[in-house]
């Protein structure tokens, strides 16, 4: 993990007249094994970051902030600065997402809507924040929190597989404050939550449309960019694996036919690139350089701004 530094962040993009910013809640450890499922180390060390003295690999825990037709929105809340939160992710004290939005000029009052791709507690930790006495709260006190119905059903009633990520602390002190959805859902006409799931049964994706242009941030799709690549590739995190490889294979051939910008959660920081076809027929990820690095100023509360 990174040390002894900040977090980069506030790297922008633009998709037709939005524009789009990657918030940074640093990185977090994660065992290289599980990352890549049944897939040999033999081939994945190939492709993988270097692994601690405990075989853990970095990932990325990158968010996404947009605004769209009036609404702020934040997509994502990475792992959270609550006790425990962070035990396996780099200190707060090197950032985190409310230090990137900060940077940016927006407070967590200024959000009026959170998307979560789905509730794992790498994905969703910044929901809530712990007073000095324990006391838990939303951190985003005036937001909606948009979750797929199925998925909050899950992570509220967890299993014996699940009951470790699905944490109370980051759901309780939001459910009065719930839009549950069932399948695709306009936010807004320019910000679709689209299901793709896989990773678990009410996992979803975010697809940004504006003019031609199309972003899609995959949420838990992939946790590694040579995933999205390889199709057979996926985590032993995914809950239903072979739905998980269907759902791949469509996106990526949807987001190569749209020439769509991707962000994925977990990638190195930003997280964004674009998937191309190679001469012989096999997908490959291009990493996209954003536009700006987030240090243009903003009005304050208003985060990016479309023009749209």
């Amino acid at each position: 993990m990174t040390t002894g530094e900040s977090i980069p962040s506030g790297a922008r993009f633009r998709v037709g007249g939005v524009d789009l910013t990657v918030v940074n809640d640093g990185e977090f450890a994660m065992d290289a094994g599980a990352t890549f499922g049944i897939v040999p180390r033999l081939l994945w060390e190939r492709e993988a970051p270097p692994m601690d003295v405990r075989y853990r690999i970095p990932l990325g825990l990158n968010c996404l902030l947009l605004r769209s037709r009036g609404k702020t929105i934040l997509i994502e809340t990475g792992i959270g600065g609550k006790p425990g939160d962070r035990d396996t992710a780099t200190p707060a004290e090197q950032g985190t997402l409310l230090t990137s939005l900060a940077a940016l000029d927006v407070a967590p009052e200024d959000i009026d809507i959170v998307v979560n791709t789905h509730l794992h507690a790498d994905h969703c930790g910044w929901n809530t924040s712990a007073s000095a006495e324990g006391a838990l709260a939303p951190t985003f006190p005036n937001a909606t929190y948009v979750i797929n119905g199925a998925e909050w059903e899950a992570a509220t009633h967890p299993n014996e597989r699940t009951r470790a990520t699905y944490l109370a602390r980051n759901l309780d002190p939001i459910a009065d404050r719930l839009t549950l959805v069932e399948g695709e859902h306009a936010i807004t006409d320019e910000v679709i939550f689209v299901p793709a799931p896989g990773h678990s049964a009410g996992h979803s994706a975010v697809a940004i449309r504006s003019g031609q242009d199309e972003a899609l941030y995959l949420g838990d799709l992939a946790q590694h960019r040579v995933q999205l690549e390889r199709t057979a590739w996926v985590s032993a995190f995914d809950l239903m694996p072979l739905v998980s490889m269907d759902t791949k294979r469509r996106l990526m051939d949807e987001a190569i036919d749209r020439g769509s910008l991707i962000v994925f959660c977990h990638g190195d920081y930003p997280g964004a690139g674009r998937m191309t076809r190679t001469p012989q027929g096999f997908r490959k990820w291009v990493v996209e350089p954003p536009i700006g690095q987030g240090n243009e100023p903003h009005d304050h509360g208003a985060g990016p701004h479309t023009h749209a």
